[in-house]
């Protein structure tokens, strides 16, 4: 999965990426939750 912020604010990136990742199973996990971190911040603009 591949979701960068471009012109969107914070607030509807993190809504457009938690929403995409329910589909994501790996990520659903506590075990996961630095990933999900990792990836959510990946995302961001600098």
């Amino acid at each position: 999965m591949e979701l960068k912020q471009g012109n969107l604010s914070v607030v509807e990136y993190s809504a457009k990426f938690e929403a995409l990742f329910v589909f994501s199973p790996y990520y659903n996990t506590v075990e996961a939750e630095e990933d999900k971190c990792v990836k959510f911040e990946s995302g961001l603009r600098p």
